[in-house]
């Protein structure tokens, strides 16, 4: 027996939780970009790595506060909102504002609307500190988002019991963090997720038959459901959950994604709850203003990697594969990824990805974003690497796990490479 704990707007409400005078009014939380870490000055970064989970990211921070001019950009004496809701109030969706749209846009529908910058460390911290006390009240537990949980109450509470369990939780919670949670409840664990949203807000949904609760539910609410695959359904006149059963042959020509997906919305799954789910790949991406400056971008894309080999340090990982994916505007893109069976340190992974930007760059476009990542993790075994450069890569090896030390104590940028600077 499962339950989903999904934080009702969580980025409001943590806001909420630490200045009461934003209850029952619009608010917004904005996002826009990060650049700081462009920046040739020192802002003394650090990370927030303490939450885990498969939809949880790294967060780096500085010291620096955000007000409302973060999203102003002064062009020509003009001045132009930028950036996008990350989450908006209920007061604020009332009135049509809702998560992705621009800010512009948000403030037109609702003027009264209070735009606040998002504190990623802030939510990082009382995600973190929610993740440890549930801990202490669901014996297997597993955060699947910043504000998402699941918990798994198998032989600890009985089915008749589970409601006022997940009431006294939910109480709990808001008593102790100032949070409201949604709470689903099922014998399954996706239909525990999916009951969630229609428990919303602040209440509890309990799923007594998958069959009769998902017969009316169209298919793109369901989580594991995308485009792709609701396309290739409604192609074939399929709409709701309650039709997915007779499609059996349908989803297991899919192969094994398609049986799973299959099994999970009948709640036959028998997933169960994977209390510390490893990290699979590391990756960070930046969107900016239109950029024609082919030694800037490298030097960008040299910052990003030194900031995605930190996190590949701090987690003792090595990775195979490299990425980068480089925007172009006119939904222009090019990328590349490439296998180095070597032992990984910041020097390599500058090394190749310049090499793959040469390869892969197109001369006379702006590029608007990029993307870096690693993937497919090996063991440090000289019998799965590369045994012509092993030396070498353990020499750098050892200088990056010094660089770490001293960044682990004085911040990200306490040392930056060359390339970084020119």
């Amino acid at each position: 027996m499962f339950l989903h704990i999904d934080v009702d707007t969580f980025f409001v409400s943590a806001e909420r939780s630490r200045d009461p005078s934003l209850l029952g009014i619009p608010v917004a939380v904005g996002g826009r970009s990060n650049l700081e870490i462009f920046e040739r000055k020192r802002a003394h970064i650090r990370l927030m790595d303490e939450n885990h989970g498969a939809f949880v990211a790294p967060v780096f921070y500085s010291d620096r506060r955000r007000s409302f001019e973060h999203f102003i950009d002064r062009i020509d004496g003009r001045e132009k909102i930028r950036g996008i809701v990350t989450t908006a109030s209920y007061e604020a969706r009332a009135c049509g504002v809702k998560t992705g749209m621009p800010l512009a846009q948000a403030l037109r529908l609702c003027p009264e609307l209070l735009v606040l910058p998002n504190d990623m460390l802030h939510y990082h911290r009382l995600s973190h500190a929610l993740s440890l006390f549930m801990s202490r009240e669901i014996p297997r537990l597993e955060q699947f988002s910043i504000d998402e949980f699941f918990g798994d109450l198998s032989g600890w509470v009985a089915w008749e019991e589970s409601e006022v369990f997940a009431r006294s939780l939910q109480q709990k919670i808001f008593r102790r963090f100032r949070l409201p949670v949604s709470i689903g409840i099922a014998r399954s664990k996706w239909t525990a997720k999916l009951a969630t949203e229609y428990a919303k807000p602040y209440g509890i949904r309990k799923v007594e038959d998958v069959r009769s609760f998902i017969r009316e539910i169209p298919i793109g609410e369901f989580p594991g459901i995308g485009r792709g695959y609701r396309k290739r359904l409604e192609e074939r006149g399929i709409r709701f959950l309650g039709e997915i059963e007779s499609q059996k042959r349908l989803f297991e020509s899919w192969g094994v994604p398609g049986r799973q997906l299959y099994r999970r919305i009948l709640g036959i799954d028998g997933e169960g709850i994977a209390e510390r789910p490893s990290r699979r790949s590391v990756g960070i991406s930046r969107t900016f203003d239109p950029l024609n400056d082919p030694a800037e971008l490298k030097r960008r894309i040299m910052v990003m990697a030194r900031h995605v080999a930190y996190i590949t340090m701090k987690i003792g990982a090595n990775p195979t594969r490299y990425y980068l994916k480089i925007n172009y505007q006119g939904a222009l893109r090019a990328k590349e990824a490439i296998r180095v069976d070597r032992i990984f340190s910041e020097r390599l992974f500058k090394e190749k990805l310049g090499e793959v930007y040469e390869r892969i760059r197109l001369p006379g476009a702006a590029a608007v974003k990029l993307s870096l990542s690693v993937s497919d993790f090996t063991r440090l075994h000289p019998r799965t690497l590369s045994l012509l450069d092993l030396d070498r890569d353990r020499r750098d090896r050892k200088i990056t796990e010094g660089v770490q030390r001293i960044r682990e104590r004085f911040g990200l940028d306490a040392i930056r490479t060359g390339n970084e600077l020119v």
